[in-house]
């Protein structure tokens, strides 16, 4: 593998590595490290740095729903052209084209349940070309990302050494 793909990877797991952590774990320089990260950033390659909040331990109040969308696909740009109108909207956090029954997957974030309710009701389903939605809220999430939310599972597996 590539030290771009290295870098690449660690920011993935954790994109608090600092330069000099990241030459240290590569064998790169810092300033080659430095190097690559703004080419990746220039490139689009990576796109934002965050953070995984578990909201339910804040006074935030958040809800998350996916919603399945079924489109008809606009001539000469196929699902591109909805999709990214529906990315317009500041409640949408993702927009993927999926397979199976629906065209789209749309995760949304908003404070009620009402909230994302009335995103769909007077904004989503009246865009031309959007044939039917299918709304699932996310009621807990156990693991995101990798990472549970909750203690997770205990590893019942057996410590081997050489």
């Amino acid at each position: 593998m590539s030290k771009k793909m290295d870098i690449i990877e660690l920011l993935n797991e954790n994109s608090r590595l600092t330069d000099k952590q990241i030459s240290v774990i590569t064998g790169l320089s810092e300033d080659e490290v430095k190097d690559i990260i703004k080419n990746l950033e220039e490139e689009k390659v990576l796109l934002k740095y965050s953070t995984l909040v578990n909201w339910e331990k804040t006074e935030k109040e958040v809800v998350h729903a996916l919603i399945d969308v079924r489109i008809t696909p606009q001539q000469g740009q196929g699902f591109n052209a909805i999709a990214e109108r529906i990315g317009q909207y500041d409640e949408v956090k993702s927009v993927s084209l999926i397979s199976g029954g629906y065209d789209l997957s749309v995760e949304v974030e908003g404070k009620t349940m009402k909230e994302i309710a009335i995103f769909v009701a007077e904004r989503l389903a009246p865009i031309d070309g959007v044939l039917s939605t299918t709304t699932h809220f996310i009621l807990k999430r156990y693991k995101q990302d990798g990472v549970f939310f909750t203690d997770g599972p205990e590893d019942k597996r057996l410590v081997v050494t050489p």
